[in-house]
C-alpha cells in the first residue's frame, strides 16, 4: 500500500481547515444544487459512456473508431428512454385507460372497512372522509410541478453532457499542463482510476443483480394477473440504483398496486412475500460475492450517503450518493490529514483497495492513461517500452 500526501502544517490548523472547508463544501453544493444537480448526472453519464466504450472494444465485434460514438448512442437513448417510460408510465394511472382508476376509491374503502373490522372500530370512515382536510389540488399541482422539473432537467443533463464530450480534447492539455510531473500525473491517474472503477463496479453489480430480480418479479406480477407488470418491472430495475429506499419501493409497491386491483387479498400477499424473499436473498447472497472489491464502502456509510445526498440534491443526489461516496473516499485517502476519514467510509478499513491484473491490463485502454505518456522524452518511451 502506498503512503498517503503528506501536506506539513499543525494538526490543529489542518482539523480546523477541513471541519471548514466539509461546512462550506456542503453549503455551496446545497445553494447551487439546481445547477450542479443537472452536472452531476452529465458527469455521471459520461463514466458510463467511457465503460461502455471499453466494453464496446473488448467484447463486440464494433471496430475500435465507432465505439465511442455506439457507447454514446446506448446511454443517451437508454437515459432519456428510462424518463419517458417513468414519466409516461405515471401518467397512465391517472387515466380511465386501464379501468383501474375508476376502482381505486371504492377499493380503498372495502379495505378500510376490513381493516376497521379488525380492530373493532363499528363506523369505519371513508376514503372521502379521510381525505376531506387534504389539498388534493395542491398535490396535484407540485406533482406536475416535479415532472416538469424532470423534463427539463433532462434536458439540462443532455446540454451539459454535450459540451462535456466537446471539451475532453482541452481537458486532456489541462491535466497535462496540471501535473507536468510524471510521478504527479500518475497519482491523479491512480485516483482516476480507483474513482471509475467504483463507479463502474456499482453500476455493473446493480444493472445485473437488477435484471435478475426483475426477471423473477415479473414472472410473478404475471402469475397473478397484475396489470402493468412491464411499467412495474421497469420501475424496479431503476429504482434498484437507490441503495437501502430502492428495494423498499421494489419490495412495497407492486403489492399495495395488488390491493386496489385485486378483490381478494391473496395476490397482494404472494407478491409480498414473494419479493421480500427475493430481494432478501439478491440483496444478502448475490450482491455480496459480486461487489468484492469494487465497492468497498461500509453499509452505514451508504445509509448516511444516501440521507445526506437526498436531503440535498433530492431524487438525483440518491442515486448518485454511493458513487460520490466512493469518490469521496478516494480522494480523501490521498492525503495524511484526510484519510482518517477514508479509513471511516471504507468498509475494511483499507481506503486503496487489492487491483486486479485484468484492471491494470483495462485501464491502459483509457484516454487519461494516455495522458501520462505526454510530457515524457523520447528515451524515457522507448525505456519503458523495452
Amino acid at each position: 500500500m502506498k503512503l498517503p500526501i503528506t501536506v506539513p502544517t499543525s494538526s490543529v490548523a489542518r482539523n480546523a481547515l477541513v471541519l471548514i472547508a466539509v461546512v462550506a463544501g456542503g453549503a455551496a453544493l446545497y445553494w447551487l444544487r439546481d445547477i450542479l444537480t443537472p452536472l452531476a448526472m452529465a458527469i455521471f453519464l459520461m463514466i458510463m459512456i467511457d465503460g461502455m466504450k471499453r466494453a464496446i472494444e473488448h467484447r463486440t465485434p464494433v471496430p475500435s473508431r465507432f465505439a465511442g460514438a455506439a457507447a454514446l448512442i446506448v446511454v443517451v437513448i437508454g437515459f432519456l428512454l428510462s424518463i419517458w417510460i417513468i414519466v409516461d408510465g405515471a401518467a397512465g394511472f391517472f387515466t380511465d385507460a386501464s379501468g383501474a382508476s375508476a376502482g381505486i376509491g371504492p377499493r380503498l374503502d372495502h379495505i378500510i372497512a376490513d381493516v376497521s373490522g379488525l380492530v373493532g372500530v363499528k363506523e369505519p370512515p371513508t376514503l372521502q372522509d379521510l381525505i376531506a382536510g387534504i389539498d388534493v389540488r395542491g398535490w396535484l399541482t407540485q406533482a406536475a410541478m416535479q415532472a416538469q422539473g424532470v423534463a427539463s432537467g433532462a434536458f439540462f443533463v443532455m446540454v451539459y453532457l454535450g459540451f462535456l464530450l466537446a471539451s475532453q480534447a482541452g481537458f486532456r492539455k489541462k491535466i497535462v499542463a496540471m501535473f507536468p510531473d510524471r510521478g504527479a500525473r500518475n497519482e491523479a491517474l491512480e485516483v482516476f482510476n480507483r474513482v471509475r472503477g467504483g463507479v463502474e463496479g456499482y453500476l455493473w453489480v446493480q444493472a445485473v443483480t437488477g435484471v435478475m430480480i426483475c426477471a423473477v418479479a415479473w414472472a410473478m406480477m404475471r402469475a397473478v394477473g397484475l396489470q402493468n407488470a412491464e411499467f412495474w418491472t421497469f420501475v424496479i430495475f431503476i429504482v434498484g440504483f437507490i441503495p437501502v429506499l430502492g428495494g423498499a419501493i421494489a419490495g412495497l409497491a407492486p403489492p399495495l398496486f395488488a390491493l386496489v386491483q385485486f378483490e381478494s387479498y391473496w395476490p397482494a400477499l404472494i407478491l409480498l412475500i414473494g419479493l421480500q424473499t427475493l430481494l432478501f436473498v439478491v440483496g444478502n447472497l448475490v450482491q455480496p460475492r459480486m461487489q468484492g472489491d469494487n465497492q468497498n464502502i461500509d453499509p452505514v456509510v451508504v445509509l448516511l450517503a444516501l440521507a445526506l445526498w437526498g436531503k440535498m440534491w433530492g431524487v438525483p443526489g440518491m442515486f448518485l450518493s454511493t458513487p460520490l461516496a466512493v469518490m469521496a473516499m478516494a480522494i480523501l485517502a490521498e492525503f495524511k490529514g484526510s484519510r482518517w476519514m477514508a479509513v471511516l467510509l471504507s468498509g475494511d478499513g483499507e481506503p486503496y483497495a487489492a487491483r486486479k491484473p485484468e484492471a491494470r491490463k483495462n485501464e491502459g485502454d483509457s484516454w487519461f492513461k494516455r495522458l501520462w505518456s505526454r510530457g515524457k522524452t523520447p528515451h524515457e518511451k522507448d525505456r519503458n517500452e523495452g
